[in-house]
C-alpha cells in the first residue's frame, strides 16, 4: 500500500467473500519503518521563522506592484509577455496576478485562433502553446507541424535549438488521446536533450536536467519554485524585480506554513501518536509537505490544517489494517465502529484502535464546528463516508492477504483504485475550501468521476511500480503487478513497462478532463491533478513517503526549512 488512502463504495466487490467467525491472525511482517526524522524541529521554531519583518512585507507589496505593471507594459511584445508569464508562473508568484494572466492568455488566444502567430520560432510556438493548454484552452498541436520535415520526423536541425527543445519537451506532457505529434515530440526532445546535456553549461544545464526529471506538469509548485529562483538568478536575461520579489514571497510563504506545521506537529504530539502506535510510519511533516503541493496559497491555510490532519490519520488508520499484526476478527471490529461512527463504542476496541478511533472523531468534530460557522457543516457527512468507505476496502485486502487469495487485475483494481486514496483526498481537499466548493462539486467527486479515477490510477500504478518489491518483502497484499502477469504472462519488466503506457494514458485522460469546458472550475480540478503530481515527485525512484531519510528530507528542507538569502 505504501500510503494507502481512499474512498470506496459502501460495500464494495467480494465484501464478504472471506466472512466468518475465523480468528485468525493477518501475519504480516513487522515493517520497521524508520522513526520521524525531524523530532520536535517544527515545534521549536525561532521567532524569526513564523514572524517576517514588516520591512518584507512593504518591500514584497512595492514589488508586487512593479510586477503588475510589468504585466501591463508588454502586451505589444508577444515573445516577452509570454517570457513574463512563464517566469511568474515557475518563481510560484502567478496566485498574485491569477487575474492579470487568465486576461493576457484569453486575449493571446483569441490573437492564436486569428493566426497571428505562424511564423514564429520553435520557443515561442511550444512556450505559447503550453501555457494556453495549461490555461485549459483546447489549442491544436498541428501547429507542430511545420517543425517536421517531407517524411514527417522532427526536423534534425532542431536538436541545436535547446531552448526551443525545452519549450517542446515541456509542451508534449499536455498531451491528450490521439495527439501521436506530440508523443513523437516527447521521444524526440528527451532524446536530444540527454544527448546535449553533458555540453550545456549553467544555467541551460539545470533547467535540462529539471525538464528531463521533473517536468512541469507532474512538478509540484513550491519545490519546483525553490529550484527554479536558483536557475533563473543565473540568467543573463532575468528581471531582478521579479526575481527578488519571488525571493520575498517564498520566505513569507514559508513563513505561514512553518506556522501551520508547527500547529500541526503540537496536535500530533499532543496524541503521541508515534510512541503509542510503534508499528505506524511518523511521518506528519511528510504528509503536511504533500497537502501543501495540493495549495500552497495563504487563503488555503485551513484548507491545508484539515486535509494534512486527515491524511495522517488515514497514514495511520492503512498502518493498523497493513503493518499492525492484529487479527482479521479485530479489524472487522473497527471497521464496524467506523461505519457507526458513535464514541459510545470506543471501549470495546483495542487501545490501538481505540486511540486512532478517538482522535479520528475528535478532529472530524472540531472541523465540523468550524464549518458550522459558515453554513458549510454538511461537507463533514461527505468525510465521514469516505472514512467509512475505505476502512471497508482495507478489510477486503486483509482479507485477501490472509486468505492468500490473488483476485483478478480487474477485481483488484475495482479496490485499488479506492485504497490508493486519491478519491478521498479529493474530497477532503474541497472540505476546507471557500464558496467554489458546492455539494455539487462534492457529489461529483464521490462518484469517481474521469478525472479522478485518473488520478487514483496514477498513484496505484506508480506506487506498486516503486514499492512492489519492498512491500512483498515484509508481507503484503499481492500488488497490480503478481495480479497483471498472473492473468497476461509475461517478465516482471514487461509488466512494469506496460505499467508506465498505462500511466502516461491516465495522464492523457487528465489532461484531457482539464480543457475547457471544464465540469467544475480549476479551482477545484487542479486540487486532484497536483495529487497526482505530487505522487510523480514522491514515487519518482522508491517510495519516499515510507522512507523518507532520503530526497524527501532534503526537499522539505528546501521548502519549509531553509529561507531563501534575498
Amino acid at each position: 500500500m505504501s500510503l494507502v488512502l481512499g474512498s470506496g463504495h459502501s460495500d464494495g466487490p467480494n465484501a464478504s467473500k472471506f466472512q466468518g467467525d475465523e480468528k485468525f491472525k493477518v501475519g504480516r511482517k513487522n515493517a520497521n519503518f524508520h522513526p520521524s526524522v525531524w523530532g520536535n524541529h517544527f515545534i521549536t521554531p525561532s521567532p524569526d521563522d513564523l514572524n517576517p519583518s514588516p520591512q518584507m512585507e512593504q518591500r514584497a507589496s512595492e514589488l508586487k506592484e512593479e510586477v503588475k505593471k510589468m504585466l501591463g507594459n508588454v502586451k505589444s511584445h508577444p515573445l516577452q509577455e509570454i517570457n513574463l508569464i512563464d517566469a511568474i508562473q515557475r518563481l510560484g508568484v502567478a496566485y498574485h496576478f491569477e487575474k492579470e494572466v487568465a486576461d493576457a492568455l484569453l486575449r493571446i488566444y483569441n490573437e492564436d485562433k486569428q493566426g497571428k502567430y505562424e511564423s514564429e520560432g520553435l520557443h515561442t510556438v511550444a512556450l505559447r502553446f503550453r501555457l494556453l493548454r495549461q490555461e485549459g484552452y483546447c489549442v491544436s498541436s498541428n501547429v507542430f507541424i511545420k517543425f517536421k520535415d517531407e517524411v514527417g520526423n522532427f526536423k534534425e536541425t532542431l536538436a541545436g535549438d535547446i531552448r526551443g527543445l525545452l519549450s517542446l519537451c515541456e509542451a508534449s506532457h499536455f498531451v491528450i488521446h490521439g495527439e501521436d505529434i506530440l508523443d513523437e515530440a516527447n521521444a524526440f526532445t528527451g532524446k536530444h536533450l540527454k544527448l546535449a546535456l553533458p555540453n550545456l553549461n549553467s544555467p541551460l544545464s539545470s533547467l535540462v536536467q529539471l525538464a528531463l526529471e521533473l517536468p512541469l506538469r507532474k512538478s509540484i509548485e513550491r519545490l519546483l519554485s525553490r529550484y527554479y529562483i536558483s536557475i533563473y538568478q543565473e540568467e543573463d536575461k532575468r528581471n531582478d524585480i521579479l526575481l527578488e520579489f519571488a525571493k520575498l514571497d517564498f520566505n513569507l510563504l514559508q513563513s505561514l506554513h512553518k506556522e501551520e506545521i508547527r500547529e500541526i506537529s503540537m496536535w500530533w504530539r499532543h496524541w503521541d501518536f508515534g510512541a503509542k502506535l510503534p508499528f505506524i510510519r511518523d511521518r506528519v511533516v511528510e504528509c503536511y509537505f504533500w497537502i501543501l503541493e495540493v495549495y500552497s496559497e495563504p487563503q488555503y491555510s485551513r484548507a491545508r490544517r484539515i486535509m494534512t490532519k486527515c491524511i495522517s490519520l488515514t497514514s495511520i488508520l492503512d498502518d493498523i489494517y497493513d503493518a499492525y499484526d492484529g487479527t482479521l476478527e479485530e479489524l472487522e471490529l473497527y471497521t464496524n465502529a467506523i461505519q457507526r461512527w458513535d464514541r459510545s463504542i470506543v471501549e470495546q476496541l483495542p487501545d490501538v484502535m481505540k486511540l486512532h478511533f478517538l482522535a479520528l472523531l475528535d478532529a472530524v468534530d472540531k472541523f465540523e464546528e468550524e464549518l458550522a460557522l459558515e453554513e458549510k457543516s454538511y461537507r463533514i457527512s461527505f468525510l465521514k463516508e469516505a472514512f467509512k468507505e475505505i476502512s471497508k476496502y482495507y478489510l477486503i485486502e486483509a482479507r485477501w492477504f490472509k486468505a492468500g487469495y490473488v483476485p483478478t487485475y480487474e477485481e483488484y483494481m475495482s479496490v485499488a483504485l479506492v485504497t490508493c486514496g486519491y478519491k478521498l483526498l479529493t474530497l477532503i481537499s474541497f472540505v476546507g475550501m471557500g464558496d467554489t466548493a458546492t455539494k455539487e462539486a462534492f457529489e461529483w467527486a464521490r462518484s469517481m468521476p474521469k478525472l479522478i479515477k485518473a488520478v487514483s490510477m496514477v498513484n496505484r500504478l506508480r506506487d506498486d511500480i516503486t514499492s512492489n518489491k519492498m512491500e512483498q518483502e515484509r508481507g503484503h497484499v499481492v500488488s497490480s503487478i503478481e495480479v497483471y502477469m498472473k492473468e497476461h504472462g509475461g517478465t516482471y519488466e514487461e509488466t512494469c513497462t506496460k505499467f508506465r503506457e498505462m500511466v502516461a494514458d491516465a495522464w492523457k485522460d487528465i489532461n484531457e478532463e482539464c480543457l475547457k469546458p471544464t465540469a467544475f472550475p480549476m479551482a477545484l480540478l487542479i486540487r486532484p491533478v497536483n495529487l497526482a503530481r505530487v505522487i510523480e515527485v514522491l514515487y519518482q525512484h522508491r517510495d519516499e513517503y515510507t522512507e523518507s531519510t532520503h530526497q524527501t528530507k532534503e526537499r522539505i528542507s528546501l521548502v519549509l526549512v531553509n529561507p531563501i538569502p534575498v
